[in-house]
């Protein structure tokens, strides 16, 4: 038999809204959502109160129980009246639960649906649309008795028959007020040291349980500060989705011949993520859409590396790997975007961008990009950056340039003279005599119109080159030779690898880069 914890009957709304107020466990945006929670039920017959993970549903609804009177079931008396049917009983369970508690009370609120709707609509489900009969059903029924319903749910689709009558109630993401309330409960005196709005900058998507965790692992910290806990948030609740010690180091200092987009890059995003004061004084956004084109092997992706290295685990990446063999693109894309906005600031990194739109459904993809770029206006998710990489900008959805999403747009050119001198000496600085000893002038001006990447395969040629006549033992030539020599094989496989692009790419290079 299901047990249900008797309550009395619904009370008066302002007595139920005097004892919300009145009640010292709540947040300040559960204390809204409570008193929103109240109104609908007021006002209506069906009301849903939507939460993400660890925003204190459950304790919302605990709270409009105990206020207006009713019965508070979950996932656990779910289960226990599941048990009594069949496995696959699962409407008749839900229907015989609801139908119990509504015959013992006015009001009945129900926790958790978003769990049971997950199993209903999952691919291999047999008894598809069910679950919407069941629901049909009780809600026709508490109407025709003129009884209340609350359902709390996670975000997400909500059961159409629920949707088309119900009065939406959400708890909206934390404050740093909320942030403050929650370290009094577990911090006690302790909690008077911490500055919350710098935290609350630091990571605005913090939940109750990673605040909670922070609290109880630092309070016993003796020398308990705003940086010692945001030093713990970052190592144990920042996330991303780039494993920085597989990412080949990259500094700023090591990019030749991009001052002008290291430069723009520092003061639109690096500035306002990193200096949390002065972007809270002034106000200072990083730019939310951010495109990096030019030609193949400019140091695009190398750009991104440095960045990751820069703002270590707030950096997501979206490439090819994410598209490869993936039933679920969207999922995954929606997944790291979720992640970004949960780890704000951050970027996220979609890398060969014209190449990801020809190779997926290049219109749905887009359509979908927009959306996600739309949602980072809202205030909690105003610090995700997305750049996207392209060889040619061209090539990308003509949509993603002209709809204003795109707020910076920078290029990354062929190296001039200086840069390529910089990048060969660079790379041959350790290198042995007489190599280290060529005049890097002198290749520098041969490898005119090579990129970063054909200049690191030049050094490295010309080195197999040296090794391979000192290995057989014949007269070594001068070294300059070996590079000259490798200068002008990557100038044939460039034109080999012309010759033979497909004639779409073709077509499509025929526009040039920006700036050209």
């Amino acid at each position: 038999m299901l047990t249900l914890v008797e309550r009395q009957a619904s009370r008066p709304f302002r007595e139920s809204l005097t004892a919300i107020e009145d009640r010292n466990e709540l947040t300040p945006a559960q204390r809204v959502a409570a008193r929103g929670l109240l109104a609908a039920i007021r006002a209506g017959d069906i009301a849903v109160l939507r939460a993400s993970h660890g925003a204190g549903r459950t304790t919302v609804l605990r709270a409009v129980a105990t206020a207006a009177g009713g019965a508070l079931i979950g996932a656990h008396e779910f289960m226990s009246v599941l048990a009594g049917h069949q496995a696959a009983a699962l409407e008749e369970a839900f229907v015989s639960l609801m139908d119990r508690a509504l015959d013992r009370h006015d009001i009945v609120i129900l926790d958790d649906l978003h769990l049971i709707n997950a199993v209903v609509n999952a691919c291999d489900y047999p008894r598809a649309w069910l679950l919407d009969v069941g629901l049909t059903a009780v809600l026709d029924r508490a109407a025709a008795r003129h009884q209340r319903i609350v359902f709390g749910m996670h975000y997400g689709d909500v059961p159409q028959p629920v949707e088309s009558r119900a009065f939406m109630v959400e708890i909206e993401s934390f404050t740093a007020a909320d942030y403050e309330f929650i370290c009094r409960a577990y911090l006690g005196a302790a909690a008077s040291e911490l500055d919350y709005a710098e935290i609350h900058r630091f990571a605005p998507e913090l939940n109750a349980h990673q605040l909670r965790n922070a609290c109880v692992w630092l309070r016993a910290d003796r020398e308990l500060s705003t940086a010692r806990f945001t030093e713990y948030l970052a190592a144990q609740n920042m996330t991303s989705n780039v494993e920085l010690e597989q990412v080949a180091p990259v500094d700023w200092k090591d990019l030749k011949g991009f001052d002008d987009v290291i430069q723009a890059l520092e003061v639109e995003i690096a500035l306002p993520f990193e200096n949390r004061a002065l972007a809270a004084e002034l106000q200072l956004k990083p730019k939310r859409g951010v495109l990096l084109a030019g030609p193949p092997g400019t140091g695009k992706t190398t750009i991104g590396r440095a960045l990751a290295a820069r703002l270590k685990s707030k950096f997501f990446l979206i490439d090819g790997t994410v598209i490869a063999g993936s039933d679920n693109f969207y999922g995954r894309v929606r997944r790291i975007f979720d992640a970004a906005k949960r780890n704000a600031p951050a970027v996220v990194f979609i890398d060969d961008g014209d190449l990801i739109f020809e190779n997926s459904d290049g219109g749905g993809f887009c359509r979908y990009l927009l959306t996600m770029l739309d949602g980072l206006e809202s205030a909690s998710a105003e610090r995700v950056c997305v750049i996207v990489t392209a060889m040619d900008a061209h090539s990308l959805p003509p949509a993603l340039l002209r709809s204003g999403r795109i707020e910076l747009w920078l290029e990354t050119r062929l190296p001039d003279a200086g840069a390529r001198a910089a990048i060969l000496g660079e790379r041959l600085a350790h290198a042995p005599p007489p190599l280290a000893a060529v005049d890097i002038g002198a290749i520098a001006d041969a490898s005119h119109g090579l990129t970063g990447a054909d200049l690191r395969a030049v050094v490295e040629d010309g080195k197999l080159l040296f090794a391979h006549d000192r290995a057989r033992g014949g007269a070594v030539r001068p070294a300059a030779d070996y590079f000259l020599d490798a200068i002008a094989t990557v100038r044939s496989n460039r034109r080999n690898y012309t010759r033979r692009r497909p004639a779409q790419f073709m077509e499509r290079r025929e526009y040039g880069f920006i700036g050209e």
